[in-house]
């Protein structure tokens, strides 16, 4: 009893000083709600062609990233007054001011398949089923926008051709969340 105690007590303590790791996938439960009222954690996107990441929630601290495309989506994981705390598709995470942030919906088709062979690609189908013929092909890394998902597909345009892919292709959705 007393070990398990301790481990639970040096996971939880561990979990607030990682910044809440341990708990972020309660949060892609919708278990909580940030300052602003919405939940967390969540999927935006990137507004303008230039956003620093700094290492703290205000202009005093460090910028640590540039990133350097408009669109390019971020799971905001923590708020703090007005700036959120934001993680991109390779995990590397930071601060951003939220007048920076949209809430366009984008996506990276399978980021996790790259450099696994020259013919791996993400479907984009015609229709959200997988015997739907395919519109393109779409290379791991590829940015989508996002129109809607239904918690197993999501509608989606690439460079001009639109599509359904599987949600489970993508990271910009969570499994299973609906939205329109």
């Amino acid at each position: 009893m007393r070990i398990a105690t301790f481990t639970v007590l040096f996971t939880l303590s561990f979990g607030v000083l990682a910044g809440l790791s341990v708990v972020d996938n309660a949060y892609a439960q919708g278990a909580a709600k940030g300052a602003s009222g919405l939940p967390l954690p969540r999927f935006v996107s990137l507004k303008s062609r230039k956003v620093n990441i700094r290492i703290g929630p205000s202009t005093d601290y460090a910028v640590s990233w540039m990133y350097m495309k408009a669109g390019t989506p971020m799971e905001i994981i923590q708020e703090y007054d007005n700036w959120r705390r934001v993680r991109d598709a390779e995990g590397t995470e930071g601060w951003v001011n939220q007048a920076l942030l949209s809430g366009e919906r984008t996506a990276i088709a399978a980021p996790w398949m790259r450099g696994k062979g020259k013919d791996v690609y993400v479907n984009l189908r015609r229709d959200p089923q997988a015997t739907a013929s395919v519109v393109a092909k779409l290379e791991p890394g590829v940015m989508i926008k996002i129109n809607e998902c239904n918690g197993e597909w999501c509608q989606a345009e690439a460079d001009g051709t639109k599509g359904w892919l599987a949600q489970g292709e993508i990271w910009g959705a969570y499994p299973g969340e609906a939205f329109k």
